[in-house]
Parts: C-alpha cells; sequence; structure tokens
C-alpha cells in the first residue's frame, strides 16, 4: 500500500532498536483493554499517519463509531526505525500527538510497518537480537497487542529477511503471550502469489501460526472494469485454501481482507457496493478482519484528485466506507458471523499431466470454516470421454480428505481438460477446478525434448497447458517459431505454470532459455528450487531438484514486480 510523502509539517520519530519511544502509555492493563481475539480488531483501516488530515481519523473516532485502526507505516532504517516515508528523524510533532489523542477518545491501535516505499526492520537490519527489541520498543512504548507487516514489491520474495521476520515473531509471541501478528501481502483475484505462499510457509518453519494473512485486494491490473467487490471475495476464497494446504488449522479466522476503496492506481474502483458486498461476505465466514487503504482517503474529491492519498475520487459522503464497514465490529473479530455450519474444500496439485494409459491422483480436502462438522459428498465433471474420476472415499465429514483418482484411457484425446470438483453438503455446496492434462502416450514433445513437459517449446502457438497471465509470442525466440513472454505488472510476477507428475524421489534437472530482467524459471509444490538471470540476451538456466513421495512439481516461469517483460523458450526436464 502507498504511503504518501509528507503534506504538512510532519516530522519523525526514532526508535533504537533497543531503546525507547516517547512514552505515551506504560504497557499495563490499560494499554490492552481490547483482549486478543476481542472484535474490536475486526475492524482496522489503515491511517496515513503522514498524511496531513489530522481531524479524519478524530472523526471516524468520535462520529463514526471506529473502535480500532492501523497506524502506517513504521520504517527499519538500518537497525533503527522511523515514522514515515524516508522523513529526517527530528522531534515528532504529529504522529504521537495523534495516536495519544485516538487512545482517550477510546481507539485500538495495531502498529503497520513496511509498505510500499519502504522496509520492516527485519529486511534493514540482519542482527536478530536487534530486530527483537526494535519491535519490542513499539509493544512497550505504544502499548499494543497487535503489530503488523506490509511486505511489497521484491521484499516479499526476500527469504532471509522472511526468515528473520518470523524468529522475531516467535521471540516476541514467547515474551508476549497475548501479541497477535499480521502479515499483509499483495494479492490478485486468484489468490497469493507464490512468494506470498512462501511466508505463509516460513511461518510453518519457524513453528508459529501468523494470526492474520491480511490480503490487499486491490491493483490487480486486471482493467479498469474489474469488479473489485467479487475480486476481493474470490482472492479470499483462493487465499484461504493456500493457506490451509500449509497448515489446516487455517480458518477465515485468520484471513483479514483490505481494498483501496475507490479508484486504484490501475484505474479499476471500488466502490460502496462493493464494500457492502464484502462485509456481508465477512459476516457470513467470520473473517478475522477488515481493513481499507485509508481513512485518509475516506471522502470525496473537489473536482478531480491531485493525489490518490486524500480522496476517493468517488461521489460519496466523508466517511461513508467507515460506515459500512464499522458495524462488522459487532460480528467478527476472528471466528465471529454466521453461527450455522460451513465448509471451504480444495484440490492439491491443482493440476496434472498424464500420458494416455496412466493415470493421477489429488488429495481433496476439506477444512469447517464455521459451526460444526457436517457430512459432504464429493462428485466431479468435466472429464472426457474414456476418463474416470473416482474419489475415496466418496464421502467425509467437513475436516477430512479424500483421494481423486483420474484414470486416462489409451483413445483419449490428448489436450486440457478442466474438472470441476463439488462437496455438497446439506447447507450448501463448494466447488474447486482440478485441470487434468492428457499427453501422447510418449509423454510430451516439442521442440527442446522436453520430457513430460508438454508444449514446452510453445510451438503450437497456444499456451496451453500452461497456465497464467502470459502471451505466446513469434519473436524474440530462441528456436522454432514461438516462444513465451511473461509480462509483471506492480502487482504481480506475471507468473506462467505446469503441473507435472514425475517419479517419486527422484532426481531431475530443468533447464530452460530465458532473457530479461529478472527472469525466475524452476519448481514448487513437491519440490522447491530455482535460478535467475538479468540479461537481455539468451541464456539457459538449470535448476536440479528432487521431487517427494507424490512426485507431482510447478514447474514455473516469471519476472518481476514492475520490470519490463521476460521471454522463455525451449523447457526441459530431464
Amino acid at each position: 500500500m502507498r504511503m504518501a510523502r509528507i503534506v504538512g509539517s510532519v516530522s519523525a520519530v526514532a526508535l533504537a532498536a533497543a531503546g525507547s519511544l516517547v512514552a505515551l502509555a506504560p504497557t499495563s492493563s490499560a494499554a490492552g483493554t481490547a483482549a486478543t481475539g476481542s472484535s474490536v480488531y475486526s475492524v482496522a483501516p489503515y491511517v496515513d499517519m503522514s498524511n496531513s488530515q489530522e481531524g479524519m481519523l478524530d472523526t471516524a473516532i468520535t462520529a463514526h463509531g471506529l473502535k480500532a485502526y492501523t497506524a502506517a507505516f513504521v520504517l527499519g532504517s538500518g537497525c533503527n526505525q522511523i515514522w514515515g516515508d524516508t522523513l529526517p528523524i527530528g522531534a515528532d510533532s504529529f504522529t504521537d500527538p495523534e495516536i495519544a489523542k485516538a487512545k482517550a477518545e477510546g481507539a485500538s491501535l495495531i502498529i503497520s510497518s513496511g509498505g510500499a516505499s519502504g522496509l520492516a526492520l527485519a529486511w534493514t537490519c540482519s542482527t536478530q537480537s536487534s530486530i527483537d527489541a526494535g519491535y519490542q520498543a513499539l509493544i512497550n512504548d505504544y502499548g499494543v497487542t497487535q503489530l503488523d507487516f506490509d511486505v511489497e514489491g521484491a521484499a516479499i520474495a526476500d527469504t532471509a529477511s522472511v526468515a528473520r521476520q518470523m524468529q522475531a515473531m516467535k521471540d516476541l509471541k514467547a515474551t508476549n503471550p497475548s501479541l497477535q501478528f499480521s502479515m499483509t501481502l499483495p494479492v490478485l483475484a486468484n489468490g497469493l502469489t507464490s512468494d506470498g505462499v512462501n511466508i505463509v510457509k516460513a511461518a510453518k518453519t519457524a513453528g508459529i501460526k501468523i494470526d492474520v494473512v491480511n490480503i490487499m485486494t486491490m491493483d490487480y491490473y486486471a482493467g479498469a472494469g474489474t469488479e473489485m467487490g467479487q475480486g476481493s471475495i474470490a482472492a479470499a476464497q483462493a487465499t484461504l485454501a493456500q493457506m490451509q494446504s500449509v497448515d489446516p488449522g487455517y480458518t477465515y479466522a485468520n484471513l483479514g481482507i483490505t481494498p483501496m476503496i475507490g479508484k486504484n492506481d490501475d484505474g479499476s474502483t471500488f466502490t460502496l457496493a462493493d464494500a457492502q458486498s464484502v462485509e456481508a461476505f465477512a459476516a457470513q465466514h467470520g473473517v478475522g478482519r477488515l481493513a481499507f487503504w485509508s481513512v485518509n482517503r475516506d471522502q470525496p474529491c473537489a473536482g478531480s484528485a491531485g493525489s490518490l492519498s486524500t480522496c476517493s475520487e468517488l461521489s460519496q459522503s466523508n466517511l461513508a466506507f467507515t460506515d459500512t464497514f464499522v458495524p462488522y465490529a459487532g460480528t467478527g473479530g476472528g471466528g465471529g458471523g454466521t453461527t450455522g455450519s460451513d465448509f471451504s474444500l480444495s484440490v492439491a496439485p491443482g493440476s496434472a499431466s498424464v500420458a494416455q494409459g496412466g493415470s493421477a491422483t489429488a488429495a481433496v480436502s476439506t477444512t469447517i470454516t464455521s459451526g460444526s462438522a457436517e457430512s459432504v459428498s464429493l462428485a466431479a465433471s468435466g472429464a472426457p470421454a474414456g476418463v474416470a474420476l473416482s474419489f475415496n472415499p466418496a464421502s467425509v465429514s467437513s475436516g477430512g480428505s479424500s483421494t481423486l483418482t483420474a484414470a486416462v484411457g489409451s483413445s483419449v484425446a490428448a489436450g486440457s481438460y478442466p474438472i470441476t470438483v463439488t462437496g455438497t453438503a446439506s447447507t450448501g455446496s463448494h466447488s474447486a477446478t482440478y485441470t487434468l492434462t492428457v499427453t501422447g502416450s510418449g509423454g510430451g514433445g516439442g521442440t527442446g525434448g522436453g520430457g513430460p513437459l508438454v508444449n514446452p517449446g510453445f510451438e503450437t502457438g497456444s499456451l496451453s497447458p500452461w497456465t497464467g497471465s502470459g502471451t505466446v509470442v513469434s519473436s524474440p525466440v530462441h528456436s522454432g517459431s514461438h516462444a513465451l513472454q511473461a509480462t509483471p505488472t506492480a502487482g504481480s510476477t506475471g507468473e506462467v505454470d505446469q503441473t507435472v507428475t514425475l517419479s517419486p524421489n527422484h532426481s531431475y534437472t530443468l533447464t530452460a532459455w530465458v532473457q530479461g530482467p529478472y527472469a525466475y524459471v524452476g519448481v514448487s509444490g513437491g519440490a522447491t528450487a530455482s535460478a535467475w538471470s538479468n540479461s537481455t540476451a539468451w541464456n539457459q538456466l538449470s535448476v536440479p531438484f528432487t521431487t517427494g513421495a507424490s512426485g507431482t512439481v510447478t514447474v514455473y516461469v516469471h519476472g518481476w514486480y514492475g520490470q519490463a517483460a521476460v521471454t522463455a523458450d525451449d523447457f526441459t526436464l530431464s
């Protein structure tokens, strides 16, 4: 999320890594009147603390019932921290007094570090003890029990910094039992990027659980007419499935939804009607947190806005989005909402490539999202003639899993087939898509050999069975007549994938020819490995890896956020 540069007279407060801020409140029961998990944090929109609109937060609290907000952003500066966006360290004349005033008016505080224009401390400091002490200073001096970390751009793929972040949270939770933390991550309508999923995995590796995975449902760069309300809901559903694939214990109570109200940077618009749809979805499923960027923008413009930091560019009443979301604080709070039973359904892996005469399996998992367990019957549709689909077992209690088997006959035509897997209970049904790609009995072929990969040189002239946002081009190419071009955006790496089933516990090498800035090639899922280059000339990347027990991996290629397009050609698996 963007943070506006200082408009009025705003300076910063230095946070010495082991030092102290201006003492607004001691660590006491008064500092944490809202217990962890209380509904007070169910609605906590962001407030740009370097924006000079001092009255917006005050009015939202005193006249519109806002009970919590997220103060953005604290930035790492080496092993110190500051408030604001590249602000000089000095006497604080705005941020601390505004926080103190909001506290006196009864509002609870979440402090957010990072953002689109800065980094949290774990990304700017490599000394673990200093990182822990810096975050502890925030807890002590502001009396908070909630910390948020907004990770965007290249920072999301910085695995060393992510590991330090998770270690810090593990350390802090050990000494602050009531502490909760959220990771705010970029998302598309189809869920987190692979780097975002890796952050959830890093938490599990560290032995902790992210209290709220807060997704930024904004700036999809899918066109100005994108329906952002349904896009937010689709992203929430997809993200929960990704979270549960890492840890089945995650529920909607561990999910946050944060749209950008009004006009987004990409020209799309999140309207008041969209806000109503998202609030209703949150109430139905017990979403852990609703937020938005930002309280400062929750007002109309006088004409056309000169900056997206100060208004929504919509015809609205002041704080209309706040009014739409605030009622949710009475039903949400990490597990509120509907008291009826409901479940979610996911399929992993989501696709497979199978030769004629072969078979593939996938795990169909259900998770209770509200209420209690219920019987779920499983069915599948969309398979071509000659493909037999079966479930073992054919029904489960929500929270249980089944194995889907796709047996491919020898005469099934090669191609990619989307199969809809549906679970039906007395309270309703949920579906997921499983993409089955049938290859010739030889398994693959095409320029570069390919092995089990289908269309490895893109010589069919189409993307299928690869999936993603890439396009097939006739120039530049490494060999043959076609190649793949993946074009990143500010919010997406432009990733293109193909899932294949290989021999379990076997060593392979993936190779591909690429050109362009920050071109990544790798595998995920049943194995994790990658390589990248930054060259305007064709160069070959080689990625050795070893499959796991399932043998299934997803081969991918992507560029980097906000960079130019990358081109890939002649993939091989050997």
